[in-house]
């Protein structure tokens, strides 16, 4: 359970009006009955209104962010949920040593989930808290707060940190487009997604979300939602991209959304016109292009996540498995204990001899990251003209030099040589 400090930090500034307790609703006829008539006592209604406020602050808050990023495509009910818990987590990363551990801010917004069930009836509490809490979400929003350029200068992108296994992507892309023009941009994230499962941060199995990122070059950025196409639209299944941040229109995000509902993600990109941007030349662009599935093996704060294999952290034998605790016993005597977190599958044994850093859990993980480069040239149609008047003019002279030939040799056929 986190503390309230904790969980203060954690959640946006309320003004203490909006969360005073609620007088309780007794019945007339159960006037008698004193608190077993009300619907919940004042702390309870504190809490309650906590959570709802603090929900509606950033259900307008991500609202408002959508809006001035340009969102594109319609957001369906899965892709245009705001991921609360994500939001919650990500603030962590401003806090330090002091921030509590992933896993107990996962138990404290169950134990304010379950309480605001109980307290209003299951209904609005349900509707607040429960975004996408059971699937094992990824969160781009983590390189966003703490990157602010995603591609580092080696060419890796962050979303790898923290995503230690490699997968591979399909990306397709237009050879060339003109100027000021609508294309379509294919990343394809493979994966058996109704079959493979990860553990979520309390140690259940949920269903693999996936993500995406696109590094275009300068000028290059995503297309406004009022000259998408019909047919565009209905490919794009609702997905929502999302500028990386104000500063780099030409980086956008997408996710995290369902695999098995997006596993080929549509991005609608909108090419620069060099007659009106003087920081844009025509040419060959290099497009950076990343892929995700599940979640990652280590928090940007560096600690594991229990998405991981766990070893052994000496040599000698398994004396006890308490839980999730494995105490290896030395040949000198002492005792090293490992302890794994939620959701891992120990395949050691009491008495069984084990060699430091051996596996004794199996290993969950079956996402990864992967990132793929693509090449698109932002074609002149002055070049295209010239192109084709060249070519042309080829044609024309080797006609000529074959019609010159064929003269030449009927002449000197006529003069007899």
């Amino acid at each position: 359970m986190l503390s309230s400090n904790a969980f203060t930090v954690i959640s946006p500034t309320i003004p203490q009006a909006q969360v005073a307790p609620v007088e309780p609703k007794v019945k007339s006829s159960d006037a008698g009955a004193g608190a077993a008539g009300t619907w919940f006592s004042g702390t309870g209604a504190a809490l309650a209104a906590t959570g709802l406020v603090t929900a509606s602050a950033l259900r307008r808050k991500a609202r408002s962010a959508r809006a001035k990023n340009g969102l594109s495509g319609l957001s369906s009910s899965v892709a245009g949920e705001t991921y609360y818990r994500d939001q919650l987590v990500a603030c962590r990363a401003h806090l330090g040593e002091e921030a509590p551990s992933m896993e107990e801010t996962d138990q404290h917004v169950q134990d304010v989930q379950n309480f605001a069930k109980q307290a209003l009836a299951g209904a609005a509490a349900a509707m607040v808290f429960t975004s996408s809490m059971e699937s094992a979400v990824a969160y781009p929003i983590f390189a966003q707060q703490n990157y602010a350029n995603p591609r580092e200068y080696t060419g890796k992108i962050v979303c790898a940190n923290c995503h230690l296994a490699s997968k591979p992507i399909e990306v397709r892309i237009p050879q060339a487009v003109l100027p000021d023009t609508v294309f379509k941009t294919e990343v394809e994230i493979p994966a058996k997604y109704a079959k493979r499962r990860q553990p979520i941060a309390d140690g259940s199995k949920a269903a693999m979300n996936i993500g995406a990122i696109a590094v275009m070059p300068e000028g290059w950025k995503l297309a406004p939602k009022d000259r998408l196409p019909k047919p565009l639209k209905k490919e794009m299944k609702g997905l929502a991209w999302q500028a990386y941040s104000k500063e780099y229109p030409n980086i956008v995000v997408a996710g995290p959304v369902p695999g098995e509902t997006y596993e080929k993600m549509v991005l609608p990109v909108l090419a620069p016109d060099p007659n009106t941007n003087d920081k844009v030349l025509f040419g060959k662009g290099i497009f950076y292009f990343g892929g995700n599935r599940g979640r990652g093996q280590v928090y940007p704060e560096g600690n594991q996540s229990n998405n991981n294999q766990f070893f052994a952290s000496a040599t000698g034998t398994v004396s006890a498995v308490d839980g999730l605790k494995v105490t290896i016993t030395t040949p000198s005597g002492e005792a090293k204990i490992t302890e794994c977190l939620p959701g891992a599958d120990i395949v050691v044994q009491v008495g069984d001899e084990v060699e430091k850093d051996e596996p004794i859990t199996t290993n969950p993980n079956v996402g990864g990251f992967g990132q793929e480069e693509k090449e698109c040239i932002l074609q002149d149609m002055n070049r295209v003209y010239a192109y084709c008047a060249f070519a042309f003019s080829c044609f024309i002279a080797q006609l000529s030099f074959v019609l010159k030939k064929k003269q030449f040799e009927k002449v000197q056929l006529a003069e007899g040589f």
